[in-house]
């Protein structure tokens, strides 16, 4: 595969001695028995490693992978099964295990014990993370944190924003103060019914959201009241464009927490991922690259080429044999209409916006595998979206089919 990314988009430049960019996919959230997933950390990484990742981050809801815990056998989905295959990959000098009359209980190991069996230079890494889980009111709001260092208490605030950005700012904060390249990313806002369009319109220094997240229960195509994920993704970009904030750029994750029962009533491994274009797979040079935009997100579509220029963009799709594709350029122009305040008794808020359909119109649309497109010089931002006739293996809902998103790019204005 290969990926061209001129003007609007960073240009990665090979030097002398350093390796020639490439694909990296990987996965920035997903849980285990440290939290409220179902299986061990070593078979869940595991799992990520032997299905071609290169890196993956464990979430888990406001706790790292440190210190001393036991869980029961018997508490968690599959109990003993999953117990016997753990055993079976790591043999039993690896797994402690404690058992009396009353209880069974296995110790989790701490990611500082388990990451060298995985690791490999250039070829897998494991980042810490955390999912910062958070509320206000009855509303769950969570923060995913990327790379951290160490752990970041949930933050709380007298409202859905302030809960928000007050999560996002002890990332940055501990990112000034460690030195560690990290960053933050506003999981699934639909899940509850928790984050508006407007509240992330106004989110200070966070430019990463979840555009796709492969749990059932998260909501990602809206309802009647609520827009889909992307619809907000397209709502966000413009207001913020237009009033001249930063880009917000699209992940697509798992959100695993079932690694057993395999069927679109369980969040399982495999749904969503980020393809990062980097000369190294190390952290510091993952992150970067995905704040400049250099990555792509995926549910099962394999982009060959997004070359990017100040006259326009190219895609093409690494093809599969009898499986279709459309590609759409999909942007805002500058001078769309205001969004007009709305009442939405009974949903949380006392007053929302409607948005007009300028906003995230489909600007072009092409049958086949690779596109282009000419800017005009009065769009805020265009992006492409790639959708294939593929069936998704394992949906998270009945029809889902594979996708790929770019990230918006904002072309010079005219």
């Amino acid at each position: 595969m290969r990926l061209t990314i001129l003007a609007a988009m960073a240009l990665t430049v090979s030097c002398a001695g350093t390796p020639e960019p490439q694909w990296w996919k990987g996965n920035l959230h997903t849980h285990s028995l440290w939290s409220d997933g179902d299986d061990y950390p070593e078979l869940i990484v595991d799992w990520y490693k032997r299905h071609g990742y290169a890196f993956i981050g464990l979430s888990d809801h406001n706790v790292l992978a440190e210190g001393e815990r036991w869980v029961e056998v018997i508490e968690h989905a599959g109990g003993v099964a999953n117990l016997d295959a753990y055993i079976a990959r790591f043999g039993r000098d690896w797994v402690e295990e404690r058992e009396d009359p009353e209880r069974h209980v296995v110790r989790l190991k701490t990611l500082n014990e388990y990451r060298d069996l995985f690791e490999e230079r250039n070829r897998f890494l494991v980042l810490q993370s955390e999912e910062i889980t958070d509320r206000f009111d009855s509303k769950p709001i969570h923060v995913n944190a990327t790379n951290i260092l160490e752990l970041i208490e949930p933050r709380g605030g007298g409202s859905v924003r302030e809960v928000m950005q007050n999560n996002v700012d002890a990332v940055f904060e501990q990112r000034r103060r460690t030195g560690r390249p990290m960053f933050p990313h506003i999981n699934h806002p639909n899940y509850g019914w928790a984050v508006s369009a407007e509240d992330l319109i106004h989110l200070e220094r966070e430019r990463f959201f979840e555009v796709y997240n492969g749990h059932p229960a998260v909501h990602n195509e809206g309802d009647s009241l609520h827009p889909s994920a992307e619809r907000l993704w397209d709502i966000i970009l413009a207001e913020r464009l237009n009033g001249g904030r930063e880009m917000m750029f699209g992940v697509a994750v798992d959100d695993a927490h079932n690694y057993r029962a395999l069927d679109s009533a369980h969040s399982n491994p495999g749904r969503g991922w980020v393809m990062v274009r980097s000369s190294l797979l190390r952290a510091d040079s993952l992150v970067a690259a995905m704040e400049r935009g250099a990555f792509y997100s995926s549910t099962g579509v394999e982009l060959a080429t997004v070359t990017v220029t100040s006259e326009g963009m190219f895609i093409a799709v690494e093809p599969e044999a009898d499986v279709g594709y459309t590609i759409q350029f999909i942007g805002t122009r500058g001078g769309y209409p205001p969004p007009m305040p709305i009442e939405t008794p009974g949903d949380g808020a006392s007053v929302r916006y409607l948005y007009d359909a300028a906003i995230g119109e489909v600007l072009a649309e092409v049958a086949g595998t690779s596109a282009s497109y000419s800017f005009v010089g009065e769009e805020l931002y265009v992006r492409a979206k790639v959708m294939s006739s593929k069936p998704k293996e394992n949906p998270y809902r009945p029809g889902e089919v594979e996708v790929a998103w770019t990230q918006p790019v904002r072309p010079e204005r005219r």
